[in-house]
């Protein structure tokens, strides 16, 4: 006979400067995720907008903001555009390999020169080898850490460009954090084959949806996500589908920052 489901208890964090729009405080609600019933309270929470960070999941609560848009891409009607097509095209020889959440020096040596080139101020920009393995590997939930290589010439394992920590969901992938080597001069556009590739990843699967996290209009670093559509946004009647505008120069910029 399984335990009872047992309600989370939920938290609210002190109100700190917002990280993407300037001027505003953020604050978030959180709660634990442990025991057996992690998956399906991580799935639950995932669809009314929460996301997971190790063994918490959390979502913004701002007092006078809900700029933050949880957002999601469509799996099945997801039909590539002519520059995504010519992005799988040139990486389509990239070998992408699920790994157990096992962290790595060559992952976090990836990592580190990922924020030295795109968020050298950001809040991770101070996270050491044990930080990254803790974001790696404390999960109760479904996780697997996907590894992009180069074709390797003698057959061994090549050259790591890429990585992404993703949740399985009931419903889909969620891609929980991603970085890649974002100075390769012949690889451009390594974060969108990533996500094209979790697209393509969830369809085979059989699962409808691929989680981006959350789309904050306004905000530069943020807007790759509204390139890959159809996608569908959280509001107070649910997920709706919805056509935000990007900039496809500042996108490309901010590719996955």
């Amino acid at each position: 006979m399984s335990a009872p489901f047992r309600f989370p208890r939920f938290f609210v964090t002190s109100p700190a400067p917002c990280p993407y729009l300037a001027g505003k405080t953020e604050r978030k609600v959180f709660t634990e995720l442990g025991g057996h019933n992690a998956g399906e309270l991580n799935d639950a929470l995932g669809r009314i907008g929460f996301r997971r960070s190790q063994s918490v999941a959390y979502r913004p609560s701002c007092t006078d903001c809900a700029a933050c848009i949880s957002v999601r891409v469509c799996t099945a009607d997801f039909a590539p555009s002519s520059s995504q097509k010519r992005n799988l095209r040139r990486n389509s020889d990239l070998v992408a390999t699920a790994c157990k959440p096992w962290a790595t020096g060559e992952q976090y040596a990836l990592l580190q020169s990922y924020l030295q080139s795109r968020h050298p101020t950001g809040g991770m920009a101070d996270m050491d080898e044990q930080d990254f393995a803790d974001m790696v590997e404390q999960t109760p939930v479904d996780s697997w850490m996907i590894e992009y290589r180069e074709p390797a010439a003698d057959g061994g394992r090549g050259r790591l460009v890429g990585c992404c920590l993703t949740d399985r969901q009931g419903d889909g992938l969620s891609m929980i954090y991603s970085f890649f080597d974002s100075a390769h001069p012949m690889r451009e556009g390594l974060g969108t084959y990533i996500i094209l590739d979790h697209v393509q990843r969830a369809a085979r699967a059989g699962l409808p949806y691929v989680y981006l996290g959350y789309w904050i209009e306004g905000s530069a670093r943020m807007a790759y996500k509204a390139r890959f559509r159809p996608l569908e946004r959280l509001g107070p009647d649910g997920w709706t589908r919805f056509e935000p505008v990007a900039s496809d120069r500042i996108a490309a910029h901010f590719e996955l920052a």
